[in-house]
């Protein structure tokens, strides 16, 4: 196992790491929802600690046109340098057998890299996808991802306190915003849970769900989204 402090000096940034900082230093978000282009991503991890934990797997799946596009989707397992701890296991259910023969993280990012391309990025509590991946991101290329990020958690938070009736609804302690918890409670598909495919599925449908919910169903740009939340903030790493 080789220990985190030697590893090797990060190599040439990947060029779509280059373009993509280029592309979004002035990002219009006046720019129609219909016309983005969305990767919704999850990740499933040894642990919560993106200083010394890691990456076992990775989904994503591609939202056009705010559809789901069927066929247009990215999985893969991912052999961690550490052993993976039992408590993960039992969480995600990926075990050392499952992974002892896959790929390192710094040799599956090309190919993440070019399905996400120049696509929004969606997730729930996407900081903590984003961490991960922006220290893999920062260790192999030097670089770290600038495509904008949204969090269906942030976005149920606002869905949420458009129906607020008091001041004090916002501390209701019996208020969940657990992906699989919000999918029950809003009708939505259900799939397997800490899977990391079936999870960016499931972030992918509650994503959709309040584009159409917030502001009764009348943002159409980015920047609508952006106004929604008043206290909204892209996420950045």
């Amino acid at each position: 196992m080789t220990p985190w402090r030697t590893r090797p000096a990060p190599g040439p940034p990947h060029p779509l790491l280059v373009e993509n900082r280029d592309r979004f230093q002035t990002f219009d978000t006046a720019v129609a929802l219909k016309d983005c282009d969305f990767t919704v991503v999850d990740t499933e991890l040894t642990g919560l600690d993106p200083r010394h934990e890691e990456i076992v797997s990775i989904g994503a799946v591609r939202v056009r046109g705010l559809c789901i596009v069927p066929g247009e989707s990215f999985s893969v397992l991912v052999r961690p340098r550490k052993d993976l701890p039992k408590q993960s296991t039992l969480i995600h259910r990926i075990t050392p057998q499952q992974v002892q023969d896959r790929p390192r993280l710094r040799h599956v990012l090309p190919e993440f890299l070019e399905f996400v391309g120049s696509s929004l990025l969606v997730g729930h509590h996407v900081g903590l996808d984003m961490a991960f991946l922006n220290r893999a991101m920062a260790d192999v290329y030097g670089l770290k991802v600038e495509n904008p990020c949204l969090d269906t958690l942030r976005m149920a938070q606002i869905y949420r306190a458009e129906h607020w009736e008091n001041y004090y609804d916002r501390y209701a302690l019996n208020v969940s915003y657990a992906l699989s918890d919000l999918s029950m409670e809003w009708g939505l598909p259900r799939f397997p849970a800490h899977n990391a495919l079936a999870d960016a599925m499931q972030t992918a449908y509650l994503f959709l769900y309040l584009i159409r919910k917030i502001q009764g169903g009348r943002l159409v740009t980015l920047h609508d989204l952006y106004r929604a939340g008043r206290n909204w903030r892209w996420h950045s790493s």
